[in-house]
């Protein structure tokens, strides 16, 4: 089996770090940490529309790296849809390199987390009242992606992923 690209998103606060860093320790996998968080923890905040793509292309940069050392999955704690809805819900417009990224379908399958978990104030976090909006728009895009998906919901995250990804691979 080659090494299939597990893609986690969902809106702010719906529990996609923990279930990247579960998954990994579960099938003793490698995982990519939030390439966004990082960089703003680094960078601060305001962010502008060019510090999305520097954003992006890290998060693939780092993706390449942690491959290296995966087996059959690697974790991905978000993706370059996020970043497209992110485009979408900030500026109105996304970087053609984001859609030309996503033309060539670089994951293999979607965890996609409801917004059914309490939200978690965070400084980095910013949308707490449309949560269920940007949920509706990554399943309309991957949908659009026509890439295999599982929806993500309730307190058993971990036990929900895992049967997904054992019934799929």
């Amino acid at each position: 089996m080659s090494v299939k690209k597990i893609a986690i998103i969902g809106p702010e606060s719906t529990g996609k770090s923990t279930l990247s860093e579960q998954l990994s320790y579960f099938f003793d996998e490698p995982f990519v940490p939030e390439f966004g968080r990082i960089y703003l923890e680094q960078h601060g905040t305001p962010y502008t529309y060019e510090d999305l793509l520097k954003i992006s292309e890290g998060m693939l940069q780092l993706e390449q790296e942690k491959a290296k050392a995966a087996k059959n999955f690697l974790f991905c704690d978000t993706d370059l849809i996020m970043m497209k809805v992110w485009y979408e819900v900030k500026y109105a417009k996304v970087h053609p390199w984001i859609i030309e990224q996503l033309e060539n379908a670089p994951y293999n399958y979607y965890l996609i987390c409801k917004p059914d978990l309490p939200w978690i104030a965070d400084p980095l976090r910013e949308n707490p009242s449309i949560r269920e909006a940007l949920f509706k728009k990554y399943l309309e895009n991957v949908n659009y992606y026509g890439i295999p998906y599982q929806i993500i919901k309730g307190y058993e995250r971990l036990q929900s992923a895992v049967e997904a990804l054992k019934k799929e691979f």
